[in-house]
């Protein structure tokens, strides 16, 4: 079975733009996602539920499939281990063809890079710490997991040159709780805040 996946994470957004090209695509099941966040997408969950090997998914571009480079490599390999099979419109990758399925691996590749360089750049800013005579203690308020990516969000926002809402997308969390994880270590970053600025606390 085709199915088609359809999605739209604001309200200025429409939805016919894609489910016209997924009907075009020979989408025989289309399901729509509407204002959905990064994390919470409840008709994709039922969706990846139902499908079986043989079946193909097709989305109009990779981001209505998921908001970083991590997300999309762990659900297209999830895919590809369960024999389905997906498609790309916009980004004409294509897991059905030699070429798709190379574009893929090479997407896996540079998700695994961009965890390399975030982990030296966060053991190298651990170290010179040290150095200065500062060990690293954690902030109040962040467990031992959420202190790691506020350490990769503080390496990436000094050192990388991104913006909160880009170093959210390559963490996989939201650009609320970045700028929160800046503010326990001292980083500020000079943006709006997103919304009120509560006391940082561990993701969940």
């Amino acid at each position: 079975m085709i199915f088609g996946y359809a999605r739209v994470s604001t309200p200025d957004q429409v939805l016919h733009l894609q489910t016209d090209a997924l009907k075009a695509a020979g989408c025989t099941k289309i399901v729509q996602e509407k204002i959905s966040s990064a994390k919470e997408r409840p008709v994709l969950t039922q969706l990846v539920a139902e499908l079986r090997e043989g079946d193909t998914l097709i989305v109009w571009k990779l981001d209505r499939l998921g908001r970083s480079l991590k997300d999309l490599v762990t659900l297209v390999g999830n895919f590809q281990a369960q024999g389905v099979h997906f498609i790309s419109l916009q980004d004409h990758l294509d897991t059905t063809t030699a070429q798709g399925r190379l574009m893929f691996n090479l997407f896996a590749s540079l998700a695994e890079f961009e965890r390399d360089i975030i982990r030296e750049r966060t053991n190298a800013g651990l170290t010179a710490a040290r150095a200065r005579g500062r060990q690293g203690g954690r902030p109040k308020g962040l467990s031992a997991s959420a202190l790691s990516v506020a350490q990769a969000a503080k390496t990436l926002y000094l050192g990388g040159g991104k913006t909160t809402a880009e170093i959210g997308q390559v963490l996989g969390v939201g650009r609320a709780t970045i700028y929160r994880y800046l503010a326990a270590l001292g980083v500020s970053t000079g943006e709006a805040p997103p919304t009120s600025v509560p006391t940082p606390t561990s993701p969940s």
